[in-house]
Order: C-alpha cells, then structure tokens, then sequence
C-alpha cells in the first residue's frame, strides 16, 4: 500500500539527485532488510527460544505468529496513518518504535512477555514496508522507477536468506536475545538517515475520520482465530470451552465486521474491492499460496532441530539456500512480464512449489545435508516466479486511486495466512506424528521379533540397563514418528500447490491498462 499523497505534491517534489539519492536508498533498504528479516530471523532459533524459556515448540511458535498477525493488522491502516501524520515522519516514527520493541523482545524475561513485545514489534512494522517503498520511489525519476524497484526487491530478497543463517549463528554461539537486539545500531542509524535526507520531503497530511468500530471488530476476529489456531492442539480442540468460546467470537465478530465495513461511509478495509475478478481470484490464491508456503518454512527448520539433531546453524544452511535462485531470476521474471500472460508464469512457479514439496515427502531419517538442501534451492526459482506475477493479477485492472487499498487489503490477506498457516502445519504435524507413533509401536513393541533383538542388541551388546533401552527405542519410533508426519505436510502442500494452478486461471487474461502495470510494479515488491 503506497503512501497517500496528492498528485499535485508528487509533482512539487523533484528526485534525488547524486550520493543523496544513494544514501537514501541504503538508508531505506537497511530499514526494509531490518523488517523483513525479523520474519525469518527467529525461525530457527524457536527450539533455542523455547528451551530457554521451558516452553514447547509449538508454544514457541507463538513469537512467530504474534508478529505477523500483528503485522497484518496494521497494514491496512498504513494508507489513513500516511494521510494524518505524513509518511516521512510515520516512516521514522515506525523505525524508532521496531527498535524499541525489539530491545524489549531481547528482555523478555517470559513467554508471555516476548509474545507480547512480538504483538508490538509486529504492529509498528507495519507501515514500514509500504513507506518504505514510496519513499525510494520519490527518490529516483520516473524513468529509473524500475531501478528504484529492483533494488527494492533485492533486499527484500536477501532478508529471507540471512535470517536463518543469522539467527542459527546467533543462537549457536551467543544467546537468543541478539537476534533482537542487532535491530537497536541498525534501525537507529537507518532512522536517522532517513530523516535527514526525507525532512523535507513530507506529503500533505489532513485528519479524517477512521473507522474505529471496523478497527476493534478487525482485531477480535484475527486475534481470537489465531488464538483458537494456536491453543487448539495444546486443549484438545473443540473439546476445550476456551477453544469453543474463541471460535464463536472469531464468527461473530467476522460477521458483523462483514456488514459493518459494507455499509460504513469509511470502512478501514474496502471489502467492496471483492467485486472485482481478478482482484478476488490474485488475492485469495496469494494468500493460501503463502500460507501453504511459510507453513513450511517454519516447519522445515522445526523437524530438522527437534527430530533430526540439527544445530540452529545448520537448520539455517538448510533453509537459506531459498533466496539464492530467486535472486537471480526475479530481474528475468519482471522482464518476462511485458510479454507474457503472468497466469502461465504463476502457474510454472506453482508446479515447481509442488515438486519442492513432493521432493521434501520422500525425506527420510538418513537424509543427508545436500538431500535436505536440494529442494530448498529449486524454490528459489519458484519465488521469483510467484509474488510479481500474482501481484500484476491481483491490481490490473484497477483504477488508480484503488491501487492503494487493493495493496493494504491483499498484504493483510497474505500475512494473515502465512500466520494461520503456520499454526496449521505445526498442529498437523504433531497430530499425525501421534498417529504415526501409535501405528508404529503396535509393530515395535515387546513380543515382535524386530523390537526384541533390537532390545537384546542395547541391552547385551552395549550393556544398556533396560529402562535406558526401552527408552532409547522409544526415541527412534518418536523421530520415525515426527519425520513421517513432516512428510505428510510436504505431500498435502504438493497437492495444494497444484490444485491452485487451476483457480489462478479464473482471473482474466493480461489487462494492458495503463494503471494496472505502475499499480502492480509498486506492490510487487511489498508482496516480498
């Protein structure tokens, strides 16, 4: 969602010019790579955050989902917020807040407490990315706006492959709270940076009236379903009260919210945008897409770390790799768009996300590094292919003054899933590794030949004391167990991947509208 401003105050102020507009940028961009990898950083450091605070990992889960459903809140807010308070002093107002919530998440003395400061961190992050952008490209002429972009997308590309790198390094040999606390030198110089070369360079700003009740409607429902996703397995579910009580809130406040953002003069989310195909069919396959896509991001790391021994470092060289492909083809993707249907594109992006995950389903316990890393490479050409391309869809065809609402709601509908869709994977994951575990015990159990000289075996040959036996065995079924659960997630996402090859094509074919292209090319990089 880019910042509000009127056409007449683009036009008043002119590019940057020389080492200004590269100090901008460097400042911008190091804002944006702050941002983003506080998406990914703390992935791999869940095993190490949860055993250092005596929670579960599905627990610890919690300080990745708080931060993007908080996230998502706050973005489409972004557009209102820009119109009040101006989007350079929003912009530094909301760098200065991300550090100061993430020197309270280094802190956090409980659970509860980071989980909160998450809440926080997530919550100021929001309008960062979309300021962000207008800002670069207020710097650069129109004719470099398409640089502008590029180096835009970049960064936001390199996030993803630092994070879990960064944050496994950090968590191996120092401790978890530096994950956060790197963000306070950082976020302050690019903060003020920022605001010495942009102070004057401010967008008009006028109050209007904000939809308090679409507001508070909006945080009940995405809060008390992301709350329902993540309690559910930890209180059986719907056997729970809780879990009852929290899906009838997240119903109800859905509905009225529904009727209420239709009807009002200023609804905060502009669900009239729905009525619109291709706006519908973008938005709805971006979101389950990434859901589908970041569930397996955090799981991957997870299985790897609480199953397969895995330090945080190496989890992190398993996962980075993802960044490297996409990196290097996405230039060759926006090209590739001037002439080609981005429905074929999005389509060749899905097929490869399905043979990621049906290369990940045949992962076993001897898995070794370059198996493990294989797949996660050949993603990267399937992101490259995958958040332009859907972003050209979902705002073609859309008139100009709608292109910034379209973005905020489309953001908020891909960070809201990437949220659900991590308490998704993890919950499923460890419901089917219940199953798995009980199926196998009923082969490996005392009686069955196979359990019995494996018992002999620990017991005799390597003078094991029975209980410390049984025990040992009980661990191999339980990693046996885990890694056929993770499998079964990498399969259903295969599945899901292709069956979302189809719905992408009920979106009409390539609009050539003059708005939709500027429209599409500003978002597609927050879409990152």
């Amino acid at each position: 969602m880019s910042a509000s401003r009127s056409p007449a105050s683009r036009e008043a102020l002119p590019p940057l010019e020389g080492a200004t507009r590269i100090i901008g940028s460097i400042a911008l961009s190091t804002a944006v790579f702050m941002n983003v990898l506080d998406t990914s950083i703390a992935n791999v450091s869940i095993p190490t955050i949860s055993g250092d605070l005596g929670v579960s990992s599905s627990q610890g889960t919690w300080v990745i989902t708080s931060f993007a459903v908080a996230n998502a809140i706050t973005v489409p807010l972004t557009g209102w917020l820009t119109q009040r308070f101006g989007q350079v002093r929003l912009f530094i107002i909301s760098t200065l807040l991300f550090v100061l919530a993430s020197w309270l998440c280094g802190f956090a003395p409980s659970l509860e407490a980071l989980i909160a400061f998450r809440v926080l961190q997530g919550a100021v992050a929001g309008p960062m990315i979309p300021l962000s952008q207008a800002l670069m490209l207020s710097s650069f002429p129109k004719a470099k706006s398409g640089m502008a972009l590029a180096i835009w997308s970049m960064t936001t590309l390199v996030a993803p492959v630092a994070g879990p790198l960064l944050g496994g390094w950090i968590s191996d040999n120092y401790s978890w709270p530096w994950i956060f606390y790197i963000n306070v030198p950082v976020g302050l110089l690019a903060a003020w940076i920022s605001w010495r070369v942009y102070r004057d360079r401010e967008s008009v700003t006028r109050k209007l009236p904000i939809d308090k009740l679409g507001l508070v409607l909006l945080v009940v429902w995405v809060g008390a379903l992301q709350i329902m996703l993540d309690k559910g397995k930890e209180l059986d579910w719907f056997a729970s009260p809780v879990i009852q009580l929290l899906a009838l809130t997240a119903f109800v406040a859905f509905v009225f919210f529904l009727i209420w953002e239709l009807t009002d003069a200023h609804p905060i989310v502009d669900l009239r945008l729905f009525k619109v195909r291709n706006f519908t069919v973008g938005a709805l396959t971006l979101a389950v897409a990434y859901g589908v896509f970041f569930g397996n991001v955090v799981l991957l790391p997870l299985w790897l770390q609480s199953t397969m021994g895995y330090t945080a470092t190496y989890a992190g060289l398993v996962t980075a790799p993802v960044g490297l492909l996409a990196i290097l083809l996405t230039p060759i993707v926006g090209k590739l768009l001037a002439t080609r249907d981005p429905r074929q594109l999005v389509t060749v992006a899905f097929l490869v996300f399905a043979l990621v995950c049906f290369m990940r389903s045949g992962f076993n316990t001897d898995a070794d590094m370059r198996t493990l890393i294989l797949p996660t490479l050949v993603q990267g050409a399937a992101m490259a292919a995958f958040f332009v391309p859907l972003t050209s869809i979902t705002l073609s065809g859309l008139e100009p003054w709608r292109i910034p609402a379209a973005s905020g709601l489309s953001n908020f509908l891909r960070l809201t899933a990437g949220a659900f869709g991590t308490s998704i994977a993890t919950t499923v994951w460890e419901d089917r590794a219940t199953e798995h575990h009980a199926r196998l015990t009923e082969i490996a159990r005392p009686g069955h030949a196979p359990f019995d000289q494996a018992l002999d075996t620990l017991q005799n040959t390597l003078a094991m004391p029975r209980d410390a036996a049984l025990a040992r065995l009980d661990g191999i079924i339980n990693t046996q167990a885990y890694t056929m659960s993770a499998t079964d997630v990498f399969y259903a996402s295969g599945v899901i991947f292709i069956l979302l090859t189809g719905l992408v094509w009920f979106a009409h074919g390539r609009r050539k509208t003059a708005n939709a292209g500027g429209g599409a090319a500003e978002a597609a990089a927050g879409a990152h």
